[in-house]
């Protein structure tokens, strides 16, 4: 490889190395204090909350204002998926990956019958 090629590469490594060190230690730490912390305790709850509420962000930003080949997609089609999902999810034994897969059935059948 030529010394231009090499350079080229340069800044997708720098990121790759940047983006590990920036969220691998915050890894490291939690599963250094999980040990220690009790399940029920207030700061769980408290972080549980929080990510349960960044998610239902990120959802209802999907859902509410897409963008790319979602944005396409009707908006009842998108809160129908979600639904479905959502539905399949507590008569599934509460299985995400079963939720997840029905809202995808959903949205990609109602798109593909509306001819997108």
């Amino acid at each position: 490889m030529s010394a231009a090629a090499i350079a080229g590469f340069w800044p997708y490594v720098m990121i790759v190395v940047a983006g590990w060190l920036a969220t691998d230690i915050w890894r490291w730490l939690g599963v250094l204090a999980a040990g220690r912390l009790r399940e029920d305790s207030e700061l769980l709850v408290f972080v549980r909350a929080i990510a349960t509420a960044l998610v239902a962000g990120v959802i209802a930003r999907l859902i509410l204002f897409p963008t790319g080949a979602l944005e396409a997609t009707p908006m009842a089609l998108r809160v129908a998926a979600a639904a479905a999902g959502f539905a399949a999810f507590l008569l599934l034994r509460q299985q995400v990956i079963l939720g997840v897969l029905a809202a995808e059935v959903v949205l990609i059948g109602g798109w593909l019958l509306l001819g997108a």
